[in-house]
């Protein structure tokens, strides 16, 4: 049984009741989680309250700095034993997994060398004063840690935040939250004070509703579905909290006439089967021109047919998803998709060894789908490929832009203005040429417009985000 993480110890709930954890592989449980409440939360921020008034606040950027680097270095040491409860518990391809903690070490190395460069500014104004800005920490944030990627968006959240001198107190999602709780044992176990990093587990709305909801809490990183960004946005707005939220995409891949097939084709695979779809920046959507439309859909088919899906621990291009009803989610699209008639140009395999009580679904590749389907409009969070065609420039940003998500976009051309034109059109928070998420770029500002949010994450950007701006003007004659 797993327990709540708080001031450096392991506690129980005050309900006393548990959540099964559960395999995606094989759809079976095999540990059980805390069911926390409005009382957790309560006891973790007064832990984290304590933290940073007697401790965390007085450590000089320096110190937080050589935390966080050992922290680092403790996963790194502990790489393979993260990897592997990531594995179990999400359903990841042991690459995907140890890619996973990897970048969870790369977080916390960044941003402990991050931590004594955030410095403020001198402004010239009237004679006799002398005006100096610096950046203060908003003191108790709160964390709402999807599914998906739980290592590397805490890694991503909390590092950013104890790096600008916050201290933290973290709701996991009840589907993967084990690696999490592991990470703050070792930061305990580095030097980290009671109080610094607090895991909470439970549903989300009883536990992440008290979080997001607690006087306590002076900032909220949020990132989940734009339903559930706008409540916490409303919560938060009601005692006038800051929020940072990353609400997920429906991300183009743009391929142009002159684009280097052979390197566009797998990228745009992997950017849909990665985490099997789940995965916010997604490139769930491939514009192509029409020029070469049949030509790369035939490319794109003969990719998508040798795809295979099974367990995690197989190692093979694709796990399982992570829940049932995320199944049954992804395969009502398909379902609706089928009924309109759009018609599915290619699918993966699901092996023989995969348990029929595992949570699988093959990759799929669909041809001219309508720009308004909902399987075109909304996140489908599965390996689920929409392939329509565009005549110009114009008519990509058009087709590129007409969703209610803004968060990344790939471009694939050899033509260095149309590289600019576009970047330059294309409403999203990132834009990719001729590579789509550059290795995972921890240093790469990151976060959406419209619908997929608002606020950045990773890179120094994020540290702005985790901090408040103070003016002092010194009147001295």
């Amino acid at each position: 049984m797993q327990f709540n993480f708080v001031a450096n110890n392991s506690v129980p709930s005050a309900s006393g009741q548990t959540i099964d954890v559960v395999d995606p592989s094989d759809g079976q449980p095999y540990d059980e989680i805390q069911r926390s409440n409005g009382s957790d939360i309560d006891h973790a921020v007064g832990a984290a309250r304590l933290c940073f008034d007697s401790v965390w606040s007085k450590l000089g950027a320096a110190e937080r700095g050589r935390l966080l680097m050992r922290l680092s270095e403790k996963v790194t040491a502990h790489a393979q034993e993260l990897s592997d409860i990531e594995q179990r518990d999400c359903g990841k391809p042991t690459k995907q997994a140890r890619a996973d903690a990897t970048a969870l070490a790369r977080y916390f190395e960044f941003y402990a060398g991050a931590c004594d460069k955030l410095h403020g500014e001198t402004i010239p104004y009237l004679d006799g004063y002398s005006v100096l800005t610096w950046r203060e920490p908003h003191g108790v944030t709160g964390h709402i840690v999807p599914w998906n990627y739980p290592m590397q968006i805490f890694g991503r959240s909390v590092g950013g935040a104890l790096a600008a001198g916050n201290v933290c107190v973290v709701k996991p999602a009840e589907d993967a939250c084990l690696s999490l709780i592991r990470v703050a044992q070792l930061a305990a176990e580095v030097g980290f004070p009671a109080g610094a990093i607090n895991i909470v587990t439970g549903y989300g709305h009883e536990v992440g509703d008290a979080l997001a909801r607690h006087s306590g809490i002076d900032h909220i990183s949020f990132t989940g579905s734009p339903t559930v960004g706008s409540l916490i946005q409303q919560v938060a707005a009601a005692r006038h909290c800051p929020v940072t939220l990353e609400l997920g995409g429906k991300s183009p891949q743009i391929v142009f006439a002159d684009a280097d097939l052979d390197a566009a084709v797998p990228a745009i695979i992997n950017a849909i089967v990665q985490n099997a779809g789940q995965t916010c920046s997604a490139g769930s959507r491939v514009l192509i021109e029409h020029a070469i439309y049949e030509p790369l859909l035939r490319r794109l088919g003969e990719a998508i047919q040798k795809l295979r899906v099974g367990p995690a621990t197989m190692d093979l291009d694709v796990g399982p998803l992570i829940r049932q009803s995320q199944k049954q989610r992804v395969q009502q699209f398909l379902r609706d998709a089928e009924a309109a008639n759009i018609r599915t140009v290619a699918q993966g395999q699901i092996v023989d060894q995969a348990p029929a009580s595992g949570f699988y679904q093959a990759p799929t590749l669909l041809r001219d789908v309508p720009v308004t389907h909902r399987v075109a409009q909304e996140e489908v969070f599965g390996p689920v490929l929409c392939a329509m065609a565009f005549r110009d420039e114009d008519h990509a940003v058009e087709l590129a832009n007409a969703t209610q998500f803004g968060l990344v976009a790939g471009v694939w051309t050899a033509n260095g203005g149309r590289q600019f034109r576009m970047a330059r059109r294309l409403r999203s928070g990132q834009v990719f040429i001729n590579n789509y998420g550059a290795g995972g770029g921890v240093e790469l500002p990151f976060g959406g417009v419209k619908s997929s949010g608002h606020g950045r994450e990773k890179g120094f950007e994020a540290l702005y985000g985790f901090t408040t701006l103070k003016t002092v003007a010194i009147k001295h004659g």
